[in-house]
């Protein structure tokens, strides 16, 4: 099993990502729509489920804000509390003010089985914060899925008050999927380390740069999508 050091440094990683993570330009932009989200929503005490909550990334965007947090994942962390499948939560109905699932869906034969089972436990009123691959690179032999945002509203269809936005347009998708690609290429540890000080941190600036002088609202490249729904 994962030692709790490991998983917590992941989870800082991902939230606070290195300019030589190939993922910076997106992981960015997520922690971005996150904490305006959350900022946007009432309520001091409360109750999170983290489906998919191997290293919970987003948490430390709840301090002071918990009364509970259970996380749910396949694998076993010192961070997870109930090992199980998304498509069968083993809780009880209209529990939790707040589900958080970032990046789970593409792993999952059934998404909508998912879906269905978070509606389920969230209160009324609660809300879903959902984040989901459009385009990217296969990581694993157990990937399914990639979304774009009529996918998404379909599989949200039974809550309320749905928002999709792009975790950054098509020039930060351009940009990532080319440190990712590189990312694949770079088979041997020494070579990717060496990307990761170089390589990667030219192309994530460079990303930042011609997105803020491109000054465009295209998206036909997005990599990945930020949801948030009430239910």
């Amino acid at each position: 099993m994962e030692t709790l050091e490991a998983v917590q440094r992941e989870g800082r990683e991902r939230l606070h990502p290195s300019l030589g993570n190939p993922s910076w330009l997106v992981l960015r932009r997520r922690r971005e729509i996150f904490c305006r989200w959350l900022a946007q929503r009432d309520g001091k005490s409360l109750d999170v489920l983290d489906v998919g909550g191997r290293v919970q990334p987003y948490r430390p965007l709840l301090e002071g804000r918990l009364r509970g947090y259970v996380a749910m994942d396949v694998r076993r962390t010192p961070l997870v509390d109930i090992v199980g499948r998304g498509e069968e939560l083993p809780l009880a109905d209209s529990r939790f003010d707040l589900v958080i699932c970032t990046q789970v869906l593409e792993y999952v034969p059934e998404p909508a089985a998912v879906i269905a089972e978070i509606h389920r436990v969230l209160k009324p009123g609660g809300w879903l914060l959902l984040s989901a691959p459009a385009i990217g690179i296969r990581d694993s032999d157990r990937e399914y899925w990639r979304f774009l945002p009529p996918s998404l509203r379909q599989m949200l269809r039974a809550f309320c008050d749905v928002e999709i936005v792009p975790e950054g347009g098509s020039v930060i998708g351009f940009c990532r999927m080319i440190n990712a690609g590189l990312n694949v290429f770079a088979r041997y540890p020494a070579v990717r380390a060496g990307f990761r000080w170089s390589v990667f941190p030219l192309v994530n600036l460079s990303g930042e740069l011609l997105d803020l002088l491109a000054h465009s609202a295209n998206e036909q490249l997005a990599a990945n999508y930020s949801v948030c729904a009430r239910k």
